[in-house]
């Protein structure tokens, strides 16, 4: 592994589209729910959110720690 793709890998992140697409919703809702409660536009937040935001919060986890692993493996010793 080199230092871009492992920058890369590090640098990687979550965005409106990933919790949307695993809350079956419009980006445009999850936008609406992250607004300040007195706004306007300002939705409840999809059902369950909580356990697909802990899902995609595990899947960085398990991400970092396999990165870590990698690039741990191949450092120099010494």
């Amino acid at each position: 592994m080199d230092f871009k793709k492992a920058t890369d890998d590090l640098f990687s992140r979550i965005d409106h589209e990933d919790l949307a697409k695993r809350l079956g919703v419009s980006v445009a809702s999850i936008r609406q729910a992250r607004l300040s409660a007195v706004a306007k536009a300002h939705r409840e937040p999809p059902p369950d959110w909580q356990f697909a935001v802990i899902r995609l919060a595990e899947q960085q986890i398990m991400k970092h720690r396999a990165l870590i692993e990698r690039v741990r493996k191949e450092m120099p010793n010494e």
